[in-house]
């Protein structure tokens, strides 16, 4: 007979697992790095992984049947390409197999109050993405942004189509999920770099969660859980 309380544990480890994207765009990765990461995620039944565009071709291959998701990024870190150009990354980047797309909002178009240019950028993007089952993630330079304009930018990429919006600040999750109006997602773009900080994220509400070295963090859950091996 199963012991019920180690059964809960698992299940709270696979949980967490499942929020978890693993970051792979650091500039020092090579593609061995990457190869090895992807087995990982694998291993762990992680959300999905994060890559470089020029890694593309060679994840998609590696992750054919695992069920973690494989995602890239657009126009990281600041979102200043022009629409043209985001857009025709993101359809280049899903005619490769890619099933969530990050960008970021350009900070400085909505600082300037440009709301209309950064909803039609961002619907183009996620129309892109919804035509080939896709996830749009937008994520927000928090740091840079008043609580208006967080608002806002909620509201922009609500109304563009966007699936998740992502903040580096955990005091700003409440707000996000307040505006988000059960249409829109919140995911943690911030640097998460221990188990404490990933489970305030968990907490406050995201259902994703970016880190860039996540098999650490799920070690001390389970050894947290007492899931054993």
């Amino acid at each position: 007979m199963s012991d019920p309380a180690a059964t809960e544990s698992v299940s709270n480890y696979a949980d967490l697992a499942a929020l978890i994207e693993y970051a792979l765009t650091r500039s020092e990765l090579s593609e061995a790095d990457v190869a090895r990461a992807c087995e990982l995620a694998k291993q762990h039944g992680l959300a999905s992984v994060m890559v470089r565009p020029s890694d593309v071709d060679l994840v998609a291959r590696w992750m054919t049947g695992s069920g973690v998701r494989l995602g890239a990024i657009v126009d990281s870190p600041h979102g200043y390409s022009t629409t043209a150009a985001k857009t025709y990354a993101a359809r280049d980047l899903l005619r490769r197999g890619v099933q969530e797309i990050d960008t970021v909002m350009n900070t400085g178009k909505l600082v300037s109050r440009q709301f209309q240019y950064l909803e039609t950028e961002l619907l183009q993007m996620a129309d892109a993405c919804h035509q080939s089952a896709a996830l749009l993630k937008v994520n927000l330079e928090s740091e840079f942004l008043t609580e208006e304009l967080n608002i806002i930018a909620c509201r922009i990429a609500r109304r563009a189509g966007a699936d998740y919006i992502g903040t580096n600040k955990l005091e700003d999750v409440p707000l996000l999920l307040s505006h988000a109006r059960d249409r829109l997602k919140i995911k943690c773009h911030g640097q998460i770099g221990d188990l404490d900080a990933a489970l305030a994220f968990r907490e406050a509400g995201c259902a994703r969660i970016e880190i860039a070295e996540p098999i650490s963090i799920l070690e001390a859950w389970k050894a947290r859980c007492g899931a054993g091996g």
